[in-house]
């Protein structure tokens, strides 16, 4: 990487000593970062750009607990993990985008422990925007009670999600699915993947359930293979690569590995575990896809505002005019819908057997 020493920004960012320095030093990382893309392969930029993510991510929790002191609350009263889920589960984060996160706390509920990690989650969910993560719309943080508890707690509640089969749950599942340990306590993080995991171990419904999930999609391409664009809004003209291309392979690759028990969060790490099972033989073509995905998504328009980045992960209208650009698009549109209408298959199937 020309001009850019990702030791030396990352370094930055981790002696950062204020929230502000924090925010300063990220966006610096940020134009460094911008300056690399489609010089260097896509997979490379965006594990980069979540090195950063998790640098600034590991930096906050440090200046969280700091500030918890100041405030009079003490040192933490027990070990904790701080866990992200959604692209930063998989580590795909694009530049611009906002938190899903938890927390998972040591040992039983207690006064003590509530008392410091009710404070320390809503602090720390309010740093995370303060540096440049907007709040997460579907209330993933570690702000919530629902993603923030001791690791019993996440053990029943991870139990109840699995027994109750119905749509809200079932999506909680799988939000839970992507979740990558950042910061803090390992062993916990590990713990709760083992409690996720078991969970799955010989559940057909449960398969079932989360099949059912993954199949709901957004029509891209009409009974003629025409590319679906945006035809009224902001967006008209364009194409929501994110919705269109990028969210059904993660969620495709996702289903093959939690049927196969696999463990890696990130979706070319997950393609890469299938490949040893030897049992599908178009996974090649799903992981260079699921590259022009990235890179379709990474080059979407942006706009800046403070030094950090808002985007709408839709390809521009000028850009379907580009005809190599509008002939990727179509070839990954027709792979997504030859994968989702197989699934589509499976689920009719899977539930013929249970009926």
């Amino acid at each position: 990487m020309a001009d850019w020493n990702k030791d030396r920004e990352l370094t930055s960012i981790s002696t950062a000593g204020t929230p502000e320095e924090l925010r300063a030093r990220r966006i610096a990382c940020q134009s460094a970062l911008l300056k690399q893309l489609n010089v260097i392969p896509i997979a490379d930029w965006v594990s980069v750009v979540n090195d950063m993510h998790d640098a600034v991510a590991k930096t906050a929790v440090t200046l969280c607990e700091a500030q918890m002191k100041e405030a009079g609350y003490g040192p933490p009263p027990c070990a904790y993990s701080f866990i992200v889920f959604g692209s930063a589960g998989r580590r795909e984060s694009t530049l611009w985008s906002d938190q899903d996160n938890g927390l998972i706390i040591e040992g039983e509920a207690d006064g003590a422990k509530r008392n410091y990690f009710d404070a320390f989650g809503v602090r720390l969910s309010d740093l995370l925007e303060q540096v440049g993560y907007e709040k997460c719309e579907g209330k993933v943080m570690c702000s919530e009670p629902l993603w923030r508890k001791t690791l019993t707690e996440w053990k029943e509640q991870l139990a109840g999600w699995m027994k109750d089969l119905e749509w809200e749950p079932v999506r909680y599942l799988i939000i839970a699915s992507d979740m990558r340990h950042v910061a803090g306590s390992a062993r916990l993080s590990e713990e709760w993947q083992e409690a996720f995991h078991a969970g799955f171990v010989g559940n057909e419904k449960l398969y079932t359930a989360v099949l059912r999930n993954t199949v709901r999609h957004k029509a891209t391409l009409n009974i003629l293979g025409q590319v679906l664009i945006e035809r009224f809004g902001d967006h008209a003209g364009g194409f929501d690569i994110k919705y269109g291309v990028y969210i059904p392979l993660v969620n495709i690759v996702r289903h093959m590995s939690i049927l196969h028990g696999i463990r890696e969060s990130s979706t070319l790490e997950r393609l890469d575990a299938l490949d040893e099972l030897n049992k599908y033989h178009h996974l090649e073509e799903v992981r260079r896809t699921f590259k022009t995905a990235l890179r379709l998504r990474t080059n979407t328009p942006y706009k800046e505002l403070d030094g950090l980045l808002e985007g709408s992960d839709y390809m521009a209208e000028q850009d379907l005019k580009n005809k190599q650009l509008f002939l990727e698009l179509r070839e990954s549109l027709l792979l997504v819908r030859r994968l989702h209408r197989a699934l589509q298959r499976q689920l009719r199937s899977a539930e013929r057997r249970q009926s």
